[in-house]
C-alpha cells in the first residue's frame, strides 16, 4: 500500500519514569543498540510506511535532532508540536484532512514484536475503522481476597490472579475514524472507545501473542533493556 501512514505519539511527560524523563523522552531511553523509537520505526519501514508522523512537545527539538528526516529507516518524517497537551488522540487532527489510507498510530514507550503485517491484513479482513492491538496480562493479587454481602462472607479466594486483554498502544485506523474525533481540544483514546460503542460502531481487535513492554515505568525500561540484550545475543 503506497501511501501507508503511521503516528507516534511522543508528546507526552513521561511522569512515570522519573527522574530518566527529566533529561530524556521516553522515546529516546536506551534500549539495545538504539532507542525506543528506533524500534518502532525499523518495523514501520519493513511493513512498508513511507511517511511517520511524531507528536512531540517540549522534547522535540532532541527528538527531531536524533529522528532527522527518517532517511536511515527509509521513511519521511514530519513532525507535529503539541502546544498544549491533547491527549492520545486530539493530536490526530493534524492529520485529519491529509490522510486518504490506513494508518498506524502507537505510543512513543512501546517496545514490542508486533507483526504490523498480519495487523494490517486482519484490519483489512474485517473492515472496522479502528483496529486496537491487544495482549493478555495477568493480574496477581497477593493477599486473600473476600466477597461479601450484608455483613456476611459469601465467598473467599486466596491469592487470586485474573487475565485481561489489554491495548498496546498500537493502533490501525481508518480515515473514518475522524468522525467520532472532535476537530480540535484534548481527546484520549478512552473517550474515543466509548464515544465509537456508544454508537455502535464496530472494533476490531488483533491479538499479540509475541513480548510487549509499556516503557512506563523505571522497571519497564529495565526489563526492556534485558530483553533487547537477550535478542541481541540469540544466534541468528
Amino acid at each position: 500500500m503506497p501511501n501507508l501512514h503511521a503516528v507516534v505519539q511522543a508528546g507526552g511527560r513521561g511522569t512515570r519514569l522519573a527522574p530518566y524523563s527529566t533529561v530524556l523522552p521516553k522515546a529516546l531511553m536506551p534500549v539495545g543498540g538504539g532507542c525506543v523509537i528506533d524500534n518502532l520505526l525499523a518495523r514501520f519501514s519493513a511493513a512498508g510506511v513511507k511517511t511517520v508522523s511524531i507528536t512531540v512537545s517540549a522534547f522535540g527539538p532532541l527528538i527531531r535532532s536524533y529522528c532527522g528526516d527518517g532517511e536511515r529507516w527509509g521513511l519521511e518524517i514530519e513532525y507535529i508540536f503539541e502546544e498544549e497537551p491533547l491527549g492520545t488522540i486530539g493530536p490526530l487532527n493534524a492529520l485529519r484532512h491529509t490522510v486518504r489510507d490506513p494508518f498506524f498510530v502507537t505510543n512513543s514507550d512501546v517496545f514490542a514484536d508486533v507483526d504490523l503485517d498480519s495487523v494490517l491484513s486482519e484490519h483489512r479482513e474485517h473492515g472496522a475503522p479502528l483496529t486496537v492491538v491487544v495482549t493478555r496480562q495477568v493480574v496477581n493479587i497477593a493477599y486473600g481476597v473476600l466477597e461479601h454481602h450484608s455483613g456476611m462472607v459469601t465467598d473467599f479466594r486466596e491469592k487470586p490472579s485474573q487475565q485481561f486483554s489489554v491495548s498496546t498502544g498500537i493502533y490501525l485506523m481508518e480515515p473514518s475514524i475522524f468522525d467520532h474525533i472532535p476537530p480540535s481540544g484534548p481527546f484520549g483514546f478512552d473517550e474515543l472507545m466509548r464515544t465509537m460503542l456508544a454508537r455502535g460502531v464496530p472494533v476490531n481487535v488483533y491479538e499479540h501473542h509475541g513480548s510487549w513492554i509499556d516503557i512506563g515505568r523505571v522497571e519497564d525500561l529495565r526489563r526492556a533493556q534485558e530483553h533487547a540484550e537477550l535478542a541481541m545475543r540469540a544466534p541468528a
